[in-house]
């Protein structure tokens, strides 16, 4: 009991109060500028906090952390302008909301289904860690590499209309993301000799062009039509909806903190893994999900930030970073004298209560802030798209610009602008590419870790995968979910479903 009094330190003291109110402020409206990562901003602050005392640098770190989590959500549900990966499936179902004049309800919502998710990821860390993390540490490569083709497989639940050209977008992503030098034997993919490829293609960058100047370029087909108005009657949700989505809340929100603690995974694959399961496991949404679904805004925003507490787990249990935002937290810690994992649980157990107790406070203030303002963010939509068009263009130019300062990344936004326009126009979602360029990666690098780790011999590979419980319960839901998004399997449950 006396290491646990650690997690009211943060609340006796004004000053560590004031910082984590302050990041967490600073958080959510830097998430909400496409471009302006957290861990940009993070990486920032270790410059800055350099000389100060350990609890009031982390504390501003931790509050940046999880209010940068949720502001992806606002320009996501305005503008269809995802702040952040984590946000990319709150935009399928928000924006149409915002279209529909509902941008003050599908905030709130997301806001409360936000802090309820945050609650539970901070929870599970206080209680289960040690837990957890001995559980994510029996992931091996095939295992991470079974999971990026769970993640593949999502293209069925991002793709509104036909299965085929899903998986051409998902595949299109997955080429996308492995343009560049290859990271373990250095040799060029997919550059033609061209020097400026070989750096790779900013992820940023086509997620803002897809989403951000594709978007203007659609509005420019309807500029005389008058502007949405919205209704702000009711913006925090019915204790009846929240009470309704508590079942698919708490499972995506442990979905969440399991995907969160594994290393190199973060908060954009938990969300995205958690629409899908919201989609097949909701029998009856309040909408189609791509159309507005309360469903669809439920689950990812529980699940990416709950997986803040789930990234923190293998950070203080192990010293080993969750995503990158924990990843410069450790190098924070480093620099401060402390000695992330283990060790630290064990010398330090305050530290670990104190940095459980500022994710608490930066949660309640997640809260506040996010369902203060509302009001005046909602005007972004009702304003005439002769002014909305050019800010729309102009936060995608400074995003894009802002990720590695290169006018590099402002034309490959533009010309993936122009591209994600034609395939909108063509009936191409644009979700799976972004998720092929995500997991591109994941795949790719756990793929050769696991096939060279059985000395390129893909039978010991396979018998491992069968041999372990693990690999063996990933290699089912893989074939289940793939065999679910068959037509054959769609025509026999329609058939089923028909009555009698």
């Amino acid at each position: 009991m006396e290491h646990v009094l650690a997690l009211f330190t943060v609340f006796a003291h004004p000053q560590l109060l004031l910082l984590v109110g302050l990041g967490t402020f600073a958080g959510v409206y830097v998430g909400a500028i496409p471009g302006l990562s957290v861990t940009m901003a993070v990486s920032i602050l270790i410059s800055f906090t350099f000389s100060w005392d350990v609890l009031p640098a982390i504390s501003l770190m931790i509050g940046i952390y999880m209010g940068g989590v949720y502001g992806g959500s606002r320009t996501a549900i305005l503008l269809n302008i995802p702040g952040a990966p984590s946000a990319i499936a709150t935009a399928l179902d928000g924006y149409p909301m915002a279209q529909r004049g509902e941008a003050g309800e599908a905030i709130g919502v997301t806001t409360v289904m936000s802090f309820f998710g945050g609650f539970i990821g901070i929870l599970v860390l206080a209680l289960l860690a040690p837990f957890v993390a001995d559980f994510a540490l029996t992931f091996q490569p095939r295992d991470y590499m079974l999971l990026a083709v769970l993640g593949i497989l999502l293209v069925g639940s991002l793709s509104s209309g036909s299965l085929v050209k899903g998986i051409f977008s998902g595949a299109l992503g997955i080429g996308i993301g492995a343009v560049g030098m290859d990271p373990l034997t250095f040799t060029e993919r997919f550059t033609f000799d061209i020097p400026l490829l070989q750096q790779g293609i900013s992820f940023i960058a086509v997620m803002i062009g897809m989403f951000g100047v594709s978007e203007a370029l659609m509005q420019l087909h309807h500029v005389e039509k008058a502007a949405v108005r919205q209704k702000i009657s009711r913006i925090v949700p019915s204790f009846g909806t929240i009470k309704k989505h508590l079942p698919l809340s708490i499972q995506t929100s442990s979905l969440g903190v399991l995907i969160g603690a594994l290393p190199g995974t973060g908060g954009d694959i938990a969300a995205l893994m958690a629409y899908d399961h919201a989609k097949r496991v909701t029998k009856n949404p309040s909408r189609k999900f791509g159309d507005g679904a309360i469903e669809g805004l439920v689950a990812p925003e529980t699940a990416n930030n709950a997986a803040v507490g789930g990234a923190f787990i293998p950070m203080m249990t192990l010293g080993i970073p969750g995503d990158a935002v924990t990843a410069i937290m450790i190098g924070a810690l480093f620099i401060h004298g402390l000695n992330p994992g283990p060790m630290l649980m064990v010398e330090q157990p305050n530290m670990f209560w104190f940095i459980v107790g500022a994710l608490i406070m930066a949660n309640f203030f997640m809260l506040i802030f996010g369902l203060t303002g509302i009001k005046l963010f909602t005007k972004i939509v009702e304003m005439p798209r002769s002014v909305l068009i050019p800010l729309i263009l102009l936060l995608s130019i400074v995003g894009a610009y802002a990720v590695n300062n290169s006018i590099t990344d402002v034309y490959w936004m533009l010309g993936f602008g122009i591209f994600g326009y034609f395939m909108r126009h063509y009936g191409y979602p644009l979700g799976p590419v972004i998720l092929g360029v995500i997991l591109s990666r994941l795949l790719d690098d756990n793929w050769r870790r696991a096939i060279i780790s059985e000395r390129e011999d893909l039978g010991r590979f396979f018998y491992g995968i069968v041999t372990s419980p693990l690999s063996l319960v990933l290699l089912v839901a893989v074939i289940l979910i793939f065999v679910s998004q068959t037509p054959l399997w769609t025509m026999f449950r329609k058939k089923d479903t028909q009555p009698k």
